[in-house]
């Protein structure tokens, strides 16, 4: 059987989708941005486009021949605040600077002004997956942010120890995840590149609340954990501060342990020792094979040749392939071309 291929989340809006997102540009996209706009709009002419950009996202993936795909979060502004604005207790009014990536990140950010609780009603998560799962032939995933990465890019102003608000946040995303798997869903992601930025606090008490986010989820769905080390602000961005890829010898041997059936790691970028592969006995892992914010195209042998050196430590049923990251930033044109390259040469191996 050839190698399965995945996406990891967002994909690049359509022209005429003016929702304000992160993508192409980080640092002009903040909270009141998006709120003027969602004012100024009409919501019905706005589902409409979001509708018609998610059947063209949808069709797009299948045409090249994904085999999990994703909506695209074409929905969302980004892949965390989005799901933050329907979380309690979370202030997107009262904005506050924060600084994060060692300074190679700063935005106003919404503010934890209170105890995080689960809203009165979650069923929107499902209804969206259903809306984007309807319009494919192929089995559709669903994204959600993890706790440490929803409190990187929010300011916390109520919570004494980070350890409980952790915890909140993951009784709360497990109710989502739970909707998600009453809806229908078999896919789920959850998104926790904070992981690599924090290995120390990851296996302290992230990794017990990713578990904790997935409690009672049955052994019919297929759970991922996504772990790419950050997004640069723009294309073709040398200086970039990403994590250091040497976080993921730091969690791979844990990682292996907590019973994700997908680990979703970087290596177009960043390159990692694949001898990092001979850690994770039990678990597959879904391998970045094209850059998400180069304008280069990897050609189909050079990702085949890399994948060929992956097979030589871990199983080729236990090797999923994937772009590195969401693949907001790139231009159609360049994305097809890298996808298209992708799935070309995860189709002729083993």
């Amino acid at each position: 059987m050839p190698l399965q291929t995945t996406v990891v989340g967002a994909y690049a809006c359509a022209d005429y989708l003016h929702l304000p997102t992160w993508f192409p540009d980080m640092k002009n996209c903040g909270p009141g941005i998006y709120d003027k706009y969602m004012e100024s709009v009409d919501p019905q002419e706005l589902e409409t486009c979001i509708e018609k950009a998610e059947r063209e996202v949808i069709g797009e993936q299948i045409d090249l021949g994904i085999d999990i795909i994703t909506d695209g979060e074409l929905r969302r502004e980004n892949y965390i605040w989005y799901f933050c604005r329907r979380i309690k207790a979370f202030d997107f009014k009262n904005l506050m600077w924060k600084e994060c990536r060692k300074g190679g990140w700063s935005a106003d950010v919404p503010v934890i002004a209170g105890k995080i609780e689960c809203p009165d009603d979650v069923t929107w998560i499902g209804e969206e997956w259903k809306k984007a799962q309807a319009k494919s032939s192929k089995p559709l995933k669903m994204t959600v942010p993890g706790p440490m990465t929803i409190i990187s890019t929010t300011a916390n102003k109520y919570y004494s120890d980070e350890k409980e608000l952790c915890q909140d946040l993951a009784i709360v995303i497990n109710a989502h995840i739970l909707q998600l798997v009453e809806a229908g869903c078999k896919h789920i992601q959850l998104d926790e590149p904070v992981f690599a930025r924090e290995p120390a606090n990851a296996l302290a008490y992230g990794m017990d609340n990713v578990v904790l986010c997935f409690q009672n989820v049955g052994p019919n769905v297929a759970r991922y954990i996504h772990l790419c080390r950050g997004y640069p602000d723009y294309m073709d961005h040398d200086d970039y501060v990403k994590a250091d890829k040497g976080s993921y010898l730091k969690l791979a041997d844990k990682l292996d342990g907590l019973g994700f059936d997908g680990i979703s790691i970087e290596d177009a970028e960043c390159k990692n020792d694949l001898s990092l592969l001979d850690h994770f006995k039990k678990s597959k892992i879904i391998l970045g094979s094209v850059t998400v914010a180069r304008s280069r195209v990897e050609s189909t042998q050079e990702i085949r040749s890399r994948l060929q050196e992956a097979l030589k430590h871990i199983p080729a049923e236990r090797l999923l392939v994937a772009p590195d990251c969401g693949l907001g930033f790139l231009p159609r044109d360049i994305l097809k071309q890298k996808l298209a390259n992708m799935v070309t040469a995860a189709k002729s191996l083993p």
